[in-house]
């Protein structure tokens, strides 16, 4: 068997438009983790520290909206930059996998691709709020734009008596597509991290075809599987 001691942590991301299963991959993937005796972190963003959790709260809320695009890229920006210094940075030096429900490529998406901000804003921003941690891999959740945008409005009629507060789920089904087509761009720019999964099956189908992505790009994975 593999001297985990020995095994190098790994930070994974998810990413994809709204509605795909992100978050519930992400709990799957812990889960599986965990079963293989592999100690793992959860987190998200914006979150994952109180500050961030914080910033999210305000931007989510719809209270950034008015200061526009390039203005919430900075307080993504700042929220990335506590959640990596004080999660991810201490729990991969500590031998614990980081699995996150979004990173950086989202603020890509949604404030550049999607938003309009210069490239030159969101590459420094980057820069900053990484401080050189880039995922090891990133899950691109693919899904239809109007099945997603259905999951959507649906999580929404069951939620009918909470406010979420959450703006970009209320977008309409014309910025969805966009959405879509930011996060495949991205996807074929950073083939070598990125591998885009279509999101339409069942949550079983899709957590084994996950499972089966990474352990080919972590081969001790698999390795320990079979010891």
């Amino acid at each position: 068997m593999l001297d985990r001691s020995s095994r190098a942590a790994r930070f994974i991301t998810f990413e994809g438009g709204e509605g795909v299963g992100k978050s519930t991959q992400v709990k799957r993937l812990v889960g599986a983790l965990s079963r293989q005796s592999i100690p793992a972190v959860r987190t998200r963003e914006p979150g994952g520290t109180p500050k961030a959790e914080a910033i999210r709260a305000f931007i989510l809320q719809g209270r950034s909206e008015l200061w526009g695009p390039g203005a919430e890229a900075v307080l993504f920006a700042a929220a990335r930059l506590d959640h990596v210094n004080q999660l991810i940075a201490p729990n991969l030096e500590s031998g614990r996998w980081v699995i996150s429900d979004r990173f950086s490529d989202s603020t890509r998406a949604y404030q550049g691709l999607t938003g309009g901000v210069d490239v030159k804003l969101i590459d420094a921003l980057e820069i900053l709020a990484l401080n050189g941690h880039t995922p090891d891999l990133t899950i691109v959740l693919d899904m239809d734009p109007e099945a997603a945008f259905r999951r959507v409005l649906e999580r929404e009629t069951e939620a009918a008596l909470v406010d979420t507060g959450d703006r970009f789920e209320k977008e309409d089904l014309d910025w969805h597509r966009r959405l879509r087509e930011a996060f495949l761009a991205i996807a074929r720019n950073h083939a070598d991290r990125c591998v885009i999964i279509p999101a339409g099956q069942s949550e079983d189908a899709l957590e084994q075809e996950i499972w089966d992505v990474i352990t080919r790009r972590f081969p001790e994975l698999a390795a320990e599987q079979l010891a």
